[in-house]
């Protein structure tokens, strides 16, 4: 018996194996479609769909259900431009002065430089936020127990939840990206985790020639 509020699971849905293998490898040729896309068009994207999306990321697993994340969505044109002016200021200074002879040239064959025109022509930017602590309901201060991985695994499912509804995105993340709090008015209790640009593609976007692993390569079965 527990000492602590529990409801039964009636949410759960078992399905036979075999369509259990035809739904996951729908899902795999869905999502395997899904490129990083650096050409965006400035068609609007209706607000209902990011917040459906963005629902879908807060049911992700987090370290005591703390759910410790925030995400600012950002349509106004005048902020997405502040944005890309001070984003643009951390890249330069990355690839003329941080970044590794390596670190350069793996970036290479993605065709990226410090000149960022998708932080101004995609109709939404979604900044993300790792929040270090936050208040109960008593206004008692908590802790937040493995932030990181909670704000990654809420991140991975926005993107796929925005891909399932047809929309590009892109993961940006200059560094470092303080200058979202001030931009955004976000506490310094909180940072920036990356920057993710939604939208649709531009008709004439083109991606990077690439492979993904093979599942071998980046998988081990231990059996009986």
């Amino acid at each position: 018996m527990t000492d602590y509020p529990t409801i039964p699971l009636e949410s759960y849905h078992e399905y036979p194996v075999d369509e259990m293998r035809e739904r996951v490898e729908a899902f795999y040729a869905n999502i395997a479609r899904r490129r990083t896309v650096r050409e965006f068009s400035d068609r609007p994207v209706p607000r209902d769909i990011i917040e459906t999306a963005l629902k879908a990321a807060g049911t992700a697993p987090s370290g005591a259900n703390l759910q410790p994340w925030h995400f600012v969505v950002v349509s106004s044109a005048e902020t997405k431009k502040k944005i890309r002016e001070a984003a643009e200021i951390e890249e330069r200074e990355f690839y003329e002065h941080r970044a590794s002879p390596e670190w350069l040239a793996a970036l290479e064959q993605l065709g990226t430089d410090s000149n960022k025109p998708f932080l101004e022509t995609a109709p939404y930017l979604i900044a993300v936020f790792l929040q270090k602590y936050g208040y109960l309901q008593d206004g008692r201060k908590v802790k937040h127990y493995y932030p990181t991985e909670s704000t990654g695994l809420a991140t991975g499912m926005l993107i796929t939840a925005l891909h399932q509804a047809g929309l590009a995105t892109l993961t940006h993340t200059p560094s470092p990206m303080k200058f979202l709090n001030e931009i955004l008015g976000r506490p310094s209790s909180e940072r920036p985790f990356l920057l993710l640009v939604v939208g649709y593609p531009a008709e004439d976007a083109r991606v990077p020639d690439i492979k993904r692993k093979e599942l071998a390569e980046f998988t081990t079965f231990i059996e009986d």
